[in-house]
């Protein structure tokens, strides 16, 4: 309820198709943010460093996608309610963990990352879409709006980015989940909602099957000395 709140707050302040976007950005915000600070939280980083970890997690891949596109300005520098979110986020983490520790697992982490990935990919190429850019570009877009928020965090925590050598599917899911965007927005008249939902239930859903059943692409054969 209070996500959805906040989310209402936000898309008041712009037309529905822009309204639609904020308020998927916001939850894939809350999303991410809640990956980077569980990881902050299990790294046993300081209260500046989990909040950092947040931070990175939930702007990263966003900030990035903005910089490509020329956008000015960023999406949550003219969203200030968004930072007031993490930073919320982040003290009733900490908060109750220091009062009740909980044990944080890698799932814990993966499972709020791939929420995070399906919405970031879809409303980043619904704003690739927006700002007239071809079909292929806005799906490299939305890749990186969904992958690159988790590249920052695990460099940040001193670990290899998971997207590099998981080898479970992770860009690859942002990969088809971007072009059942990019082709339902363009090809077909269904509601902007409803293509923002397939594309999103894709991602998360690819990616947590790949968890889920542990299935691994294909890895480079070690060469024989």
């Amino acid at each position: 309820m209070i996500v959805w709140f906040y989310a209402m707050q936000l898309t008041d302040l712009a037309p529905w198709g822009e309204s639609l976007r904020i308020a998927v950005e916001v939850i894939g915000t809350i999303a991410f943010a809640l990956s980077g600070i569980l990881a902050g939280v299990r790294k046993r980083m300081d209260m500046f460093g989990v909040a950092v970890l947040g931070f990175l997690s939930a702007y990263g891949g966003g900030t990035l996608r903005d910089i490509l596109l020329e956008r000015r300005p960023f999406f949550w520098v003219s969203q200030e309610l968004m930072l007031w979110l993490v930073f919320a986020l982040c003290i009733v983490v900490m908060l109750v963990n220091s009062r009740r520790p909980f044990r944080i697992t890698p799932a814990a982490i993966q499972l709020a990352d791939a929420l995070g990935l399906g919405l970031f990919v879809a409303s980043g190429v619904q704003a690739s879409l927006a700002s007239g850019m071809p079909m292929a570009v806005s799906v490299i877009m939305g890749i990186i709006t969904g992958v690159f928020g988790g590249v920052m965090r695990d460099i940040a925590c001193g670990e290899m980015p998971t997207a590099f050598f998981d080898h479970r599917p992770y860009a690859m899911c942002a990969l088809v989940g971007g072009w059942v965007y990019a082709i339902l927005a363009v090809y077909s008249s269904l509601a902007a909602w409803v293509i923002m939902f397939i594309s999103t239930i894709t991602t998360t859903g690819l990616r947590i099957a790949a968890l889920a059943f542990n299935y691994h692409l294909p890895g480079w054969k070690k060469s024989a000395s």
